[in-house]
């Protein structure tokens, strides 16, 4: 019996279906979809972009550890009751800004050393911490005897209206001529105390805080005029100078 060999026929149809995956490969390709479907391709990513969710080039994976040398970014930091938009600063709300307490002052008024008719107020902050005053005490000269105080006489003062700041454990002076012209006839009479509250916008202190100062006997006053507060004596003085006759 004889045994046929079959091995050309099997060479021969390998031959026929790779000639036919030729021709497939070789023809156009169809990128059409059809009508009222969406094409299932995958799109190509634009070149050189990472894709949605992918680390950028060069930096490292989640979870990996940062290159040496280099500093992880940090968010910026806002105090805590801040505002991000906040200038800092808060204006207004500084301890110089809150009006003086008056048991946290201590008052004096004496005559000036070589000046006879001038007397200097003298307002010491005793608290701890900064607070103003007034631009100028309100001072009037009386009679300490007579019933109506009304008829006081009060100074010209200096211009000026900004409010006064004293740090703590610091002075602010004001300094008042009782008489400017040096005059000793036609003086006012019966004057013989000054009257003095520290703050004169009075809305912290009312007129129990004014406090009283004896004037020497013989004391002359004649249209009498004061200056601002200011840190000095010297720098007080010449603020009175200013202040209009």
């Amino acid at each position: 019996m004889s045994v046929r060999r079959r091995r050309p026929l099997f060479v021969s149809a390998v031959l026929v279906v790779g000639a036919g995956l030729a021709l497939t490969a070789c023809g156009p390709e169809n990128t059409d979809a059809p009508a009222g479907s969406a094409s299932s391709a995958p799109t190509k990513a634009a070149a050189g972009a990472p894709s949605a969710g992918a680390p950028a080039p060069g930096a490292p994976a989640p979870g990996a550890p940062a290159p040496a040398g280099s500093a992880a970014p940090t968010a910026a930091h806002t105090p805590a009751g801040a505002s991000p938009s906040s200038g800092g600063g808060a204006a207004g709300g500084s301890a110089a800004a809150q009006p003086c307490d008056i048991q946290n002052l201590s008052i004096n008024a004496s005559a000036r050393a070589g000046a006879a008719n001038q007397w200097v107020i003298e307002v010491r902050n005793t608290g701890a911490k900064a607070c103003s005053l007034s631009s100028s005490p309100s001072v009037d000269l009386g009679d300490s005897a007579a019933r109506d105080q009304s008829k006081n006489l009060k100074p010209v003062l200096a211009s000026g209206t900004e409010r006064f700041p004293v740090p703590a454990g610091r002075s602010a002076y004001a300094v008042i001529d009782l008489d400017p012209s040096g005059a000793t006839t036609g003086t006012a009479p019966g004057i013989n105390e000054i009257n003095v509250l520290v703050d004169g916008e009075g809305t912290n202190m009312p007129l129990a805080n004014t406090r009283n100062f004896p004037l020497p006997a013989g004391a002359h006053v004649l249209n009498p005029k004061m200056g601002n507060y200011r840190g000095s004596v010297a720098d007080a003085v010449a603020s009175m100078t200013a202040a209009p006759k």
